[in-house]
């Protein structure tokens, strides 16, 4: 049973003529004749009565008919779901860091369903390592994680740099007494740092280790705002991208350490699998709405 013979049989039965038929599928009569002939052989029934004109189905026929417009229909949506420039539908399944979750993602799910009515939006946080592997597995489609600049994905993955920013080391207001200071000054006054797994922590940890430090960390949180929150309490000193920092609503309350010998720089991606058919222009327009803020945040520094 071929998807031509029932193309074939649908137009005859719609057009009731062998003749308009060939000519809206831009085939011969013949050629018609035959595809009909074979898609009644692959079902064992007579399916037109050939005995009226205009063609008519057989009983059977007509029930033929009505389930192969359903299977039309279907391969119509298969086609659509694999077309990159078709209107997004199903589920959209996004990784996101909660380092910036917070801060840019509600935004960027609305522009979504605005967009998008009909699509639904699934949001997973973690790590970036770990939703990376989420993607490789096909339990994500697209992932916006945090990871140096240069970094080489997976193949059967494409990665696009959104935003590069530097990190910086942020304290309570009227903290610094001057201009600047070293790393192993700011060890000795504690972190407010995301548990271990984050990308800034272990950059972190790697450059005290290499003066002979030991990371001291206050408290443990999830979440750039609650972070911040907490050092302009006075519980530590935090580490955290300069746009999201600028979007702060704890901003006033902060200030920025010029620490001499470390200056983290970090690339926000937008990484996803090679091929993802209709979601594209749902995934292209994540990563715009998320390039957008981070550099409205970045132009207000």
């Amino acid at each position: 049973m071929k998807i031509d013979d029932i193309d074939a049989f649908v137009a005859v039965i719609r057009l009731q003529s062998l003749n308009q038929a060939a000519e809206s599928l831009q085939l011969t009569q013949s050629a018609i004749t035959r595809r009909l002939q074979n898609f009644e052989e692959a079902l064992g029934v007579e399916l037109l009565d050939r005995n009226t004109k205009p063609l008519k189905p057989t009983p059977i026929g007509l029930r033929v008919y009505e389930q192969c417009r359903s299977v039309q229909r279907e391969i119509d949506a298969l086609r659509d779901l694999v077309a990159s420039d078709a209107m997004p539908s199903g589920s959209l399944r996004l990784g996101v860091p909660q380092t910036v979750g917070d801060t840019l993602l509600l935004e960027a799910l609305q522009r979504l369903q605005g967009a998008y009515p009909d699509l639904q939006v699934q949001v997973s946080n973690g790590w970036g390592g770990g939703l990376l592997k989420r993607l490789e597995n096909g339990e994500l489609d697209a992932v916006a994680a945090l990871f140096p600049a240069g970094k080489v994905f997976p193949e059967g993955l494409v990665g696009q740099s959104l935003a590069r920013m530097n990190l910086v080391v942020v304290a309570p207001k009227g903290f610094a007494s001057k201009r600047s200071c070293r790393l192993a000054e700011c060890q000795t006054r504690g972190w407010v740092l995301n548990p271990d797994g984050c990308g800034f922590r272990a950059g972190l940890q790697r450059a005290l280790a290499e003066q002979g430090l030991n990371l001291s960390v206050n408290l443990e949180i999830f979440g750039t705002d609650l972070q911040l929150g907490l050092v302009a309490n006075g519980m530590g000193l935090g580490l955290v991208p300069a746009p999201l920092l600028e979007g702060s609503r704890h901003r006033e309350r902060l200030e920025v350490l010029n620490v001499s010998d470390f200056k983290p720089v970090i690339d926000l991606w937008l990484v996803r699998a090679a091929f993802v058919g209709n979601l594209q222009g749902a995934v292209d327009l994540f990563g715009e709405v998320i390039a957008e803020r981070l550099g409205e945040s970045g132009s207000a520094a």
